[in-house]
């Protein structure tokens, strides 16, 4: 149904190419090609880009539940256009495009998982809103990949700042603390994915990953389409 409703949006509202305006596609070849995409070297933590390839700086010293970040592109240019028209513009349709790249990066570069966590909105968000990015992230991600997609066990309890307000990541760790919890144990044993579309300090995914474990997931790894630099 899903995939007629896009189709139908296409009548109306052609897809233009968020790099170049080319019609007919969210990315065009060419621009695919220039993607910021992140690379090795990068700290095997967070995934934030690091020279040594070791653990940057952050993570020196911090014990944290997360089992490691991992993102595709740098938060930057056609990517950064691509998510702030998901996000802030209603445009959902470009959901399929930046799944099959998040697709390609999970069954290439990633550990074996079980299960996809999109990370929650809190319900006043979710209401203002009218959707979660990373909720339709994740289910495009699982239709491609086989994955299963668990979108209600998660929740969360605080409606914290968005997280590219804080100047720091002692704030950014504040900002999120406590702020998710799981109904149940259903993830016990699970090896869970938690899929964001920008991860920016990481805060949000470590404290996701602690509410995880704590009902009793059996590893956490985070998951997005991009990284802040």
């Amino acid at each position: 149904m899903g995939q007629v409703h896009e189709r139908v949006a296409d009548l109306f509202f052609p897809r233009r190419c968020i790099g170049c305006g080319k019609y007919g596609y969210f990315l065009c070849d060419l621009c695919l090609l220039k993607l910021p995409r992140l690379l090795p070297p990068f700290c095997r933590k967070c995934g934030r880009s690091e020279s040594g390839g070791s653990l940057c700086p952050t993570c020196w010293g911090w014990q944290s539940d997360i089992d490691g970040i991992r993102s595709c592109f740098h938060f930057d240019g056609i990517i950064r256009r691509a998510v702030y028209e998901l996000k802030y513009h209603g445009l959902k349709s470009i959901s399929g495009s930046l799944a099959e790249l998040m697709a390609d990066y999970l069954q290439n570069d990633f550990p074996p998982c079980e299960v996809l966590v999109p990370v929650p909105l809190h319900p006043k968000r979710l209401r203002q809103r009218g959707y979660n990015q990373s909720e339709i992230l994740s289910r495009k991600l699982g239709e491609l990949t086989g994955l299963p997609m668990d979108g209600d066990c998660l929740i969360r309890l605080k409606d914290s700042l968005p997280q590219a307000r804080s100047k720091t990541v002692e704030e950014r760790r504040r900002n999120v603390d406590s702020a998710f919890t799981c109904r149940d144990g259903r993830f016990t044993g699970k090896r869970v994915i938690l899929v964001d579309d920008v991860c920016t300090s990481g805060s949000t995914l470590e404290t996701c990953a602690e509410a995880l474990k704590a009902a009793g997931a059996a590893s956490v790894w985070g998951l997005t389409l991009a990284r802040e630099s």
